[in-house]
């Protein structure tokens, strides 16, 4: 069964949110004084990815929600007068281009989320910035690779139906009870799915698909009454995909989709995969890439 795509005229999607109020206690001791959110992934800190993917898809309004400890975060984002002028002084152009780009990335806004509610309560920190408009939610444990652009679909999925959005990904069936999981229904159009349901962690047996949440959200502004309206879910925390689990179930809502990735993804959210992620992201560059792929070769063959 298929399901065509209602054409809406919806307001377009200008504002981006950042939730990066988490305490990142997976990676502890680094984390004890710096946010896991600058943790660098090659020659940049994780959270300038998300932003620059945010940018790429024509969002220049960048709501951070933050938390203690975070001043990092928003000192990256700022103008080092200090430093630019130091740099310019020594006519290294290159270096002075890098340090601009940062603070001329886009308009940064940040808000505490005080209490950690979980990401629901964080995504309604942002209720007042955002109105009475659509808009993206972007996670920072997930990267996605700058020539596999997901963001761009699900604006355009969502300036189409006037719904909410999310990313889901095809994983091992095995292994779907480690990831919140959505029942879905086909559209008409290639990787564009209705979502009928969300379930958190399914068993292995009882999971309606092998499609996995990932950390990407274009959401429609009703969301906010939602929120506001549930409760505490697992965890004893604000879930965003119990609002979302709502609004797919309600049909005076404007729905849920999916739109269901293929590219390349890269997890940071544990320390194995946050390897994997600088070996790939370095592997991929032009700079670096063929010296250093071809010294993990070497290395890769000298392991026993």
């Amino acid at each position: 069964m298929t399901e065509n795509i209602e054409n809406l005229d919806g307001q377009k999607v200008r504002k981006a949110v950042i939730p990066v109020a988490g305490l990142g206690t997976r990676f502890l001791p680094v984390t004890k004084a710096t946010p896991k959110e600058m943790l660098p992934v090659v020659d940049k800190p994780a959270i300038q990815y998300v932003v620059e993917e945010a940018v790429a898809a024509g969002l220049v309004d960048v709501l951070m929600i933050t938390g203690r400890s975070k001043r990092a975060v928003e000192d990256h984002f700022d103008r080092v007068d200090g430093l630019e002028a130091a740099l310019a002084a020594k006519g290294d152009e290159t270096k002075l281009d890098l340090v601009k780009h940062t603070s001329e990335l886009a308009d940064i806004h940040f808000v505490r989320q005080g209490d950690p509610l979980g990401l629901g309560h964080a995504v309604l920190k942002a209720a007042g910035h955002v109105g009475r408009e659509p808009f993206a939610v972007l996670l920072g444990d997930d990267l996605i690779d700058e020539r596999d652009p997901l963001l761009t679909t699900m604006i355009d999925v969502q300036q189409r139906t006037g719904g909410s959005v999310i990313g889901l990904m095809e994983v091992d069936p095995e292994h779907i009870d480690l990831y919140g999981c959505a029942a879905v229904t086909e559209t008409d159009e290639q990787d564009v799915v209705r979502v009928n349901a969300l379930v958190e962690k399914p068993d292995v047996d009882k999971a309606p698909s092998n499609l996995a949440i990932i950390g990407r959200y274009v959401l429609a502004p009703e969301i906010f009454e939602v929120l506001r309206h549930t409760g505490f879910g697992r965890g004893n925390e604000i879930q965003l995909t119990d609002a979302l689990q709502a609004l797919a179930g309600d049909p005076d809502s404007h729905g849920v989709y999916g739109v269901v990735f293929r590219g390349r993804r890269y997890d940071t959210g544990d320390k194995v995969d946050y390897l994997k992620a600088v070996v790939q992201l370095a592997a991929g560059r032009e700079d670096l890439g063929p010296e250093f792929s071809a010294w993990l070769k070497d290395f890769g063959a000298s392991l026993p």
